[in-house]
């Protein structure tokens, strides 16, 4: 092995701890009494902003995202804030122009972030460039990230080549963004090796537990040589979050490439969240007894949107499909060139699949699907099934550039709303808070403006 360097923690906590197993509902004061002692661990950074946290704050928390950030950086004065962006599509489900784009990643970094975590479902790297340029033209550690899912064009080649795009669009680092669980440790091990070969930038990798094998998949990531690894705090690790924060240091320190931090100083703070944990549960009645699942192995569908989409249709009395559903996933994910399972594909493939199984294959297809294949989105991995084109879209032509090409500056149209529903001296960060999500952002607005 060649790197000997102390492997870099990243804490997801604060993110996508809470994000996997509380449905992004931890508060700002639930995180403001334990600020200080995290910022003294040293953390890599602390994933702490982006992802569901603002649109949770809006939705639910009835919390101003923007506030949040900077209460949070007045207490983390040492170590890195670190935010998840999902390149042209910002924090939402559709690509926004790229002035929208480029104001977002400077307020976020002029309110307190420090490292941008930058992917694209698709690994469509052209969805990343107006993002990462900025970033990087901000002052900012940029992260550029590509999501790991299996296919036939999601082989060891296919990502050092994404890799190698993400370096030279300028990337710090690079991340590998298993975000369903689906890297076994052997395939983790080859991967790294792969990319260490040939990338001189550090590596990072973000895994989930679902299927059961993230803390060992991060362990022979570690092996491997791997420079940065995203553990979340006991209370919120395991099942749909990342590998356990404090097992790892321990195992970690006991080897060659020892973390420098503390157990026993994790573990008090992993005691205070613990508490957080049970009052999130019963505050906003939650399911707490989240299980592994390997099936994640065979239908590759991420934890949340497996309890979501199981919600769904008992809600709509389809519940009795359920299973019927699962196995039509991995058929249109097929047809549909193989998109990974990661917000938005992931939802465009479940409905597609969806309604599928309910009323009869392609016979009604959404927007969304059709905008996939004609190109909306970027390039799929591998190629559209051609049946299912004609279905959906005839001998309409399909798009090959970037998407955001065609997307015409929004900035002046969003302040013009704003100013037309009575808020005509709105902050940027209000404007960007309404283009990300306008109805909610309204009612934020109303009762805090």
């Amino acid at each position: 092995m060649t790197n000997t360097k102390p492997v870099k923690i990243v804490e997801t906590v604060l993110r996508d701890g809470s994000q996997s197993l509380t449905a992004t509902r931890m508060r700002i004061t639930d995180m403001l009494p334990i600020l200080e002692k995290m910022d003294a661990v040293g953390y890599h950074a602390i994933e702490a902003w982006g992802g569901a946290t603002f649109d949770s704050c809006l939705r639910y928390l009835d919390e101003d995202p923007w506030e949040r950030l900077r209460t949070l950086k007045k207490y983390l004065k040492k170590t890195p804030i670190q935010m998840l962006l999902r390149g042209q599509n910002i924090l939402g489900y559709s690509n926004y122009a790229d002035d929208v784009v480029t104001e977002f990643v400077k307020r976020s970094v002029a309110n307190g972030v420090s490292v941008i975590r930058i992917f694209d479902a698709l690994n469509d790297t052209r969805n990343l460039e107006t993002s990462m340029r900025v970033a990087k033209a901000e002052g900012a550690h940029v992260q550029g990230a590509f999501v790991y899912t299996t296919s036939p064009y999601h082989k060891d080649e296919d990502f050092l080549r994404t890799a190698k795009e993400l370096v030279e669009l300028g990337a710090d680092s690079v991340c590998i963004k298993d975000m369903s669980g689906l890297l076994s440790p052997y395939k983790a091990y080859s991967l790294i090796t792969t990319l260490k070969s040939q990338i001189s930038v550090p590596i990072e990798l973000h895994t989930h537990f679902t299927s059961g094998m993230g803390d060992m998949t991060l362990l022979k990531a570690c092996e491997a040589g791997v420079d940065i690894i995203d553990t979340a705090l006991s209370p919120f690790s395991e099942a749909t979050s990342q590998p356990c924060t404090e097992s790892l240091v321990y195992t970690l320190n006991e080897g060659d490439r020892g973390t420098g931090l503390d157990f026993n100083a994790l573990c008090d703070i992993g005691e205070y969240f613990r508490g957080v944990k049970t009052s999130l549960v019963k505050d906003f009645k939650l399911n707490a007894n989240i299980s592994i699942n390997p099936k994640v192995l065979k239908f590759q569908i991420p934890g949340g949107m497996l309890s979501n989409l199981m919600k769904q249709m008992a809600d709509m009395g389809t519940a009795d499909k359920y299973d019927a559903v699962l196995k039509e996933m991995p058929k249109v994910r097929a047809e549909l060139g193989y998109p990974s399972l990661v917000t938005p594909t992931s939802q465009i493939v479940g409905s597609m699949a969806t309604m599928n199984v309910l009323l009869g294959r392609y016979k009604m297809i959404p927007k969304e699907v059709k905008d996939l294949i004609r190109g909306k989105y970027g390039r799929t991995p591998g190629p559209i099934d051609p049946e299912v084109r004609k279905l959906a879209i005839g001998n309409e032509p399909t798009i090959d550039h970037r998407p955001a090409d065609d997307i015409p500056p929004q900035m002046d149209a969003m302040r013009q709303k704003l100013s037309e529903a009575g808020y005509p001296n709105a902050s940027i960060e209000d404007v960007l808070t309404y283009a990300s999500f306008p109805e909610i952002a309204l009612g934020f607005f109303k009762k805090h403006r």
